[in-house]
């Protein structure tokens, strides 16, 4: 029996991504509460790519804090420089590790967390948040995500 295999191309995530997107401007729309728009886009990201784990840090005295999530319990606190979160953080960029076992310092909060994406959140004094995905595959993002997530965060209203 052959086994059926769905490729996701970036063309078709990206068609996904620009029709989440309106919701995700519906959803926040009026709504002024940091923590109930986190939540929201995470559940709306976890629903749409089925992804292991997504979810927001934010920075805290000196350190990434959990935030609204979705998927299993996930690590607490994160310092500057450390991890794929803390590495996007430090340098204010989006970071892509298509194989987390081959990312340096990579912190296993579970072992089934086999690719990652870490976009950083800006606000008026520099990054304020990292957006966190987390996937069971490897490979699983790419530049088309890097792309959408950082129009995504963009959202947020952290000023």
């Amino acid at each position: 029996m052959a086994e059926d295999l769905t490729i996701i191309t970036s063309a078709d995530k990206a068609t996904q991504y620009q029709s989440l997107i309106p919701q995700i401007e519906a959803l926040l729309y009026g709504e002024t509460d940091l923590v109930a728009n986190m939540a929201n886009i995470c559940a709306a990201l976890k629903e749409q790519f089925k992804w292991f784990w997504v979810g927001f840090y934010l920075v805290k005295n000196g350190e990434l804090v959990l935030g609204p999530f979705q998927g299993p319990v996930a690590c607490t606190r994160i310092a500057k420089g450390k991890g794929v979160c803390g590495a996007a953080w430090f340098a204010a960029e989006t970071a892509i590790v298509p194989d987390v076992d081959a990312f340096p310092g990579h912190i296993a909060c579970s072992s089934l967390s086999r690719s990652e994406i870490a976009v950083p959140v800006l606000g008026d004094i520099g990054v304020v948040a990292v957006l966190d995905a987390d996937s069971e595959e490897l490979n699983k993002f790419d530049t088309t995500d890097a792309l959408y997530l950082e129009q995504i965060v963009k959202l947020l209203n952290f000023s």
